[in-house]
């Protein structure tokens, strides 16, 4: 990330992408109920209890997370795109959202196949996860896991701070970018690597227990945080005066801002479940 430059570092993610293809070959390798499966994505059954609209919650979070907004704005910064390649670059973001989701819905349904099938209701830590491969893996499931866990881990580990150094430099005026040097911007790569090395006192000082419940804590924030970020993001994307006629169609508004209702919905219901249980049916 130190030495290279945006187009190799994006290469470097992408070849690592390729890894989650093993969920979708676990689950197919799992035998699931398609017909169960294909009937709970259209029609989910949901509780309004607590814990089960903090698994939604951070479902949402872990999908569409609010530092992926800034990231993706970033990104387009720091590639350079102009506006004639306004095009390639949405079709861009249709299609890795639309592989999220593909991907995303595989690791449920291998999960699901496997690990709950077996009658675990709850993972506690890298072991119990690592069950989900193993329609693919057998008894290599563990190892691997471990190779998906490491390769996830490098990810967040140059993702995430990197688009929080993104945001908070842009923010505040001050230079960064991948293309850039250490001299170049030096807020830049000092908060990133600060941000790293808090990461790494987390994993050493967080027993492997409290590091799954605080990775799905992580996601609950996320999905909470959501519509707040997405709100000023619609607020912007439809102000004539910035967009033109580059502005949100009626129908991705109503998409976007249903999208948000519903997640601001769920967060108050959590919070009802959580303190208030005798006014939820």
């Amino acid at each position: 990330m130190v030495r290279g430059t945006y187009r190799i570092v994006e290469k470097v993610f992408l070849a690592a992408c390729v890894f989650y293809v093993t969920y979708l070959i676990s689950g197919f390798l799992a035998h699931p109920d398609w017909k169960q499966a294909g009937f709970g994505m259209v029609v989910p059954s949901m509780r309004l209890g607590a814990d089960h609209l903090y698994m939604i919650i951070g479902l949402v979070g872990t999908t569409i997370a609010p530092w992926m907004q800034f990231y993706l704005q970033a990104a387009v910064v720091e590639k350079g795109i102009k506006l004639e390649n306004y095009v390639q670059s949405r079709w861009d973001v249709i299609i890795g959202c639309i592989i999220v989701d593909v991907v995303a819905f595989f690791i449920i349904v291998a999960c699901a196949a496997t690990i709950f099938a077996s009658g675990h209701q709850r993972i506690n830590n890298a072991a119990d996860a690592a069950l989900a491969l193993e329609p693919l893996a057998g008894r290599a499931a563990s190892a691997l896991f471990a190779l998906g866990l490491c390769n996830a881990s490098l990810f967040a580990a140059s993702i995430l701070p990197l688009a929080t150094a993104y945001t908070v430099c842009e923010g505040l005026g001050f230079e960064s970018g991948i293309d850039k040097r250490p001299h170049e911007a030096p807020a830049f790569y000092s908060l990133y690597t600060g941000l790293i090395i808090l990461g790494g006192l987390a994993v050493l000082v967080l027993s492997e227990t409290r590091q799954v419940s605080m990775i799905l804590l992580s996601q609950v924030a996320n999905g909470i945080l959501l519509p707040l970020v997405l709100i000023f993001m619609l607020r912007l994307c439809n102000r004539e005066d910035l967009m033109g006629r580059y502005r949100n169609s009626r129908t991705f508004n109503i998409i976007a801002w249903i999208t948000c209702l519903v997640i601001i919905l769920l967060t108050l219901l959590l919070v009802i479940s959580t303190f208030m249980p005798r006014y939820l049916p």
